[in-house]
């Protein structure tokens, strides 16, 4: 079992920057993969970032060049810093972590951006 709560959202200027984090319960180390997926109203949930446990890293399109997954396994934790915030990227952030064949899924944290 694998428990993951987020932290970071909250209101921000368009142009603005925030940082979620993502702790897990348990070590990370051997978790295979673990990303942050995003949903605004009336849309799917949709996959920002993902980092592997090796540390390889893929992105959404959109947010290429603004966003950045990483993780500090001695922390347990996951990051997303997101720079030049959109309008567009406004939504409820989740962590996601794939362990052993399932999904765990964070609460959310709800990123506000102001145009």
């Amino acid at each position: 079992q694998v428990q993951l709560v987020e932290s970071g959202g909250g209101l921000v200027q368009a142009g603005g920057s925030l940082r979620l984090s993502c702790a897990a319960s348990g070590s990370i180390f051997s978790i295979d993969a673990m990303g942050w997926y995003r949903q605004a109203p009336g849309k799917q949930r949709e996959l920002a970032a993902i980092i592997s446990s090796g540390g390889n890293t893929n992105y959404l399109d959109s947010v290429k060049g603004r966003f950045t997954i990483s993780k500090d396994n001695a922390k347990n934790t996951v990051y997303l810093q997101m720079n030049n915030l959109k309008p567009e990227d406004a939504a409820v952030y989740y962590c996601n972590a794939y362990y052993h064949g399932m999904d765990y899924w964070g609460k959310g944290t709800l990123v506000t951006v102001s145009s």
